[in-house]
């Protein structure tokens, strides 16, 4: 199982935020390597001509220390950049928080990164967004989906795709935490059913595995002996 998210990262440490906000277009893409290397300074921007960007205005910025301009493709400017990155960034990104690397550019807009990553399953999901937010990153999440589960991790359950999907879910948003994260309403949102469907799933599914582990008749202890 993999699960895709889409992400709004947010920090006064992060690499071109303010240089976006300077930007007519507010905004310009990126590739980065961070997810397969805390330690990655080389990105690769995509600029948009209208924004007159030169060579010179970009390592005039506090964060670049080399600039290499790979010409033009899809109508934008691309340069290569070499990239000096705060502490708290290149601790945050580190290898392993994601199962690949971004499977799309990073947009970058005055208030963070927009990104879309793949992380092997909703645990790592939170793991990685706890990880960043200890280092004073923030992770919003936008969506996530999860790909189709592989049989073996729920039929010795007996549970169905979608109850599968909707108790990962579930869980993955604090549904079972106390205080309660998430409502059922909430589930039911991302995943694009009723809220009365969502928490059908869930009390199917939560029936199922209590079936599954404990049985339909659980033997009793008599108190009295």
């Amino acid at each position: 199982m993999t699960v895709t998210a889409e992400l709004l990262v947010s920090s006064p440490s992060l690499p071109f935020v303010s240089f976006a906000e300077s930007l007519p277009s507010n905004q310009l893409e990126c590739v980065h390597g961070l997810c397969l290397g805390g330690d990655s300074q080389v990105f690769v921007v995509h600029l948009d001509p209208a924004d007159g960007v030169t060579e010179d205005d970009l390592i005039a910025l506090d964060e670049v220390v080399e600039t290499t301009s790979l010409g033009r493709e899809s109508g934008r400017d691309v340069y290569q950049l070499g990239v000096k990155l705060d502490d708290i960034v290149s601790e945050a990104f580190v290898p392993g928080q994601f199962a690949k690397a971004q499977i799309e550019p990073t947009i970058i807009v005055p208030e963070g990164w927009y990104e879309k990553k793949v992380v092997r399953d909703y645990d790592s999901f939170n793991n990685m967004r706890n990880h960043c937010d200890e280092h004073g990153i923030r992770v919003d999440l936008i969506s996530i989906t999860q790909d189709s589960p592989s049989p073996d991790e729920h039929s010795q359950y007996g549970l169905t795709d979608r109850q599968y999907e909707a108790l990962a879910l579930a869980i993955s948003r604090g549904y079972y935490d106390n205080p309660r994260q998430a409502t059922a309403g909430d589930l039911a949102e991302e995943m694009g059913i009723s809220q009365p469907s969502m928490s059908n799933l869930l009390r199917r599914g939560e029936r199922q595995l209590l079936t599954s582990t404990i049985g339909t008749q659980p033997s009793l202890t008599n108190p009295s002996t």
